[in-house]
């Protein structure tokens, strides 16, 4: 059974920006953490989210975000500031080096990925490459 998809996320390049080491695969903001804490309040069931690809898009991936059952053996697990967040393992190579955020707008709300290694996007922000495609620079 399929789980529910939790949210919308947008992806941005990060130009100019070298994967530091760190010790979690990625990075939540205040914000994410505060959001995911709302999201995830009341549902004990689940153990937190979890972050996915899926090949879609114009440009050919892009994440997904669902509620949380089990982490499988060879997923990666982030903790941070009280909330969990599993990591697929064929999305792990694809986020290392990532900050993941939360922004409110007028016309939006919706996790933001602050990825250094997308090497390109579609014009709506929703799909990413992170190999450069003929003709790219």
């Amino acid at each position: 059974m399929a789980a529910k998809s939790v949210a919308t996320a947008t992806v941005r390049a990060v130009k100019g920006r070298k994967i530091l080491p760190t010790r979690a695969a990625l990075v939540l903001t205040s914000a994410a953490v505060t959001r995911i804490k709302e999201i995830l309040e009341g549902k004990n069931e689940y153990i937190g989210l979890k972050i996915g690809v899926r090949q879609r898009g114009c440009n050919g991936l892009s994440y997904t975000l669902d509620y949380a059952i089990k982490k499988d053996p060879m997923d990666e697990e982030v903790f941070q500031d009280g909330v969990r967040v599993i990591i697929d393992k064929k999305a792990q190579l694809t986020l290392l080096g990532t900050e993941m955020d939360y922004v409110n707008t007028k016309l939006s709300s919706e996790f933001v990925f602050n990825n250094p290694n997308i090497k390109g996007t579609c014009g709506c922000g929703e799909s990413f490459s992170v190999f450069a495609k003929c003709g790219m620079s």
